[in-house]
């Protein structure tokens, strides 16, 4: 993991401290990790990737990786908050007019707008690209009614970026990108959230009705594909794969500080040939990640817009997606079986390895693999020379 500043690291430091005291509450209650979000709008991290020029840090998409990554070894629910949260900044800063971003990214580098993601619709299986819901074009001004079955944080975002089909559109794949503000709209929480893990993400249906300028679509009217290929799937494959690893490396930390324990050496046989080999394996699948992610994040650093289209660069960004969303919880699965029952099955235990599985679980299923795997079996076949970047 790239090493933070020491004046970023001084920044995340209360934000660690306070996503720490209540990732456990959090995941109790299926609550958003609301203390953590205050924490990171007063800390300046919500800004993170807002341009010095707009009033906030500057910082890269190593940066964003790095402080997601070390954010998900207390809570990966406020980790995806966070790295989410960063995916639509980078959307902002690189495809919304200038207009629109001297209103609005100074006010995401104040911590006044959290951005919430409105991509899923009923129907489509993820499938970002295309859009079943239509809007209209009224002056100046475009309509619209979207549902959303999930949307990450969305009860508590200041601010959303939501797709639906352009004014005029004439198929499902001319979908645009639009930022739209909470009191811009008419905005419903349809249900609830309980699921198996990811509690704290608090990812509600939603329903969006109203009007918004025109001039807040962020990107060409009708050309979302452009702006998904540029920021939204890449920084969503390495913004994930921090947070998933960031976990596995968290846990296997406090694993490793229980076996060094006095208490713990006097019960285990640190020399065991099975303790010692699962330990390398999880250390394995956990460096592994490691490696591929920061060649993934460097490789797209140097990338041009046009060559982030290319097969080649879509292969390895899947593949990431694919590799982090296995190995990290096979590698937490190692440590429950080192650990056993007590520290590993049981909840609320202080390694927290039954919280981190659960949360992991879910890492297959964002984007699903299945759906990752035809991808890059049809783009291989584009590569007949195996272009590795």
């Amino acid at each position: 993991m790239r090493a933070l500043g020491p004046a970023l690291a001084e920044r995340l430091e209360p934000v660690l401290g306070t996503v720490e005291r209540h990732a456990a509450e959090c995941d109790e209650k299926a609550a958003f990790p609301t203390q953590g979000l205050t924490a990171m709008r007063s800390s300046g991290l919500l800004g993170l990737l807002v341009p010095a020029r707009y009033g906030g840090l500057g910082g890269t998409v190593p940066d964003l990786l790095a402080v997601s990554q070390l954010i998900a070894r207390h809570d990966m629910s406020a980790a995806m908050v966070f790295a989410m949260h960063g995916q639509q900044v980078a959307a902002l800063v690189h495809h919304a007019s200038e207009e629109l971003r001297e209103r609005v990214l100074p006010r995401v580098a104040r911590g006044d707008l959290y951005l919430g993601s409105v991509t899923t619709e009923a129907g489509k299986g993820g499938h970002l690209l295309s859009s079943g819901t239509a809007t209209r074009r009224e002056g100046d001004l475009i309509e619209l009614d979207r549902m959303a079955p999930i949307v990450t944080g969305g009860a508590h975002a200041d601010a959303y970026l939501i797709t639906a089909l352009a004014p005029g559109a004439t198929s499902e794949g001319q979908v645009s990108l639009v930022y739209a503000e909470r009191d811009q709209l008419d905005v419903q929480v349809l249900g609830g959230w309980d699921p198996m893990g990811m509690r704290g993400t608090h990812s509600v249906p939603m329903r969006f009705t109203g009007a918004v300028p025109h001039d807040q679509v962020v990107g060409a009217p009708g050309d979302f594909r452009r702006v998904t290929v540029d920021v939204f799937a890449p920084l969503a494959h390495l913004g994930w794969s921090a947070c998933w690893l960031g976990t596995a490396a968290g846990v296997l930390s406090r694993t490793l500080r229980l076996l060094r324990s006095p208490e713990e050496r006097r019960r285990r046989d640190l020399k065991s040939e099975l303790l010692l080999t699962r330990l390398s394996r999880a250390r394995q699948r956990v460096d592994t990640v490691q490696a591929m992610l920061s060649h993934t994040a460097d490789v797209y650093g140097t990338l041009s817009e046009r060559e982030r289209g290319g097969a080649p660069w879509q292969l390895l960004a899947n593949a990431l997606k694919v590799t982090a969303s296995e190995q990290c919880p096979a590698a937490v699965e190692e440590l429950v079986e080192l650990v056993g029952l007590r520290h590993g099955y049981l909840r609320n235990q202080p390694l927290a390895l039954e919280r981190a599985l659960r949360d992991l679980r879910s890492a297959s299923l964002n984007y699903g693999n299945d759906r990752l795997h035809l991808a890059n079996g049809s783009l291989s076949l584009l590569d007949q020379e195996t272009t590795l970047v």
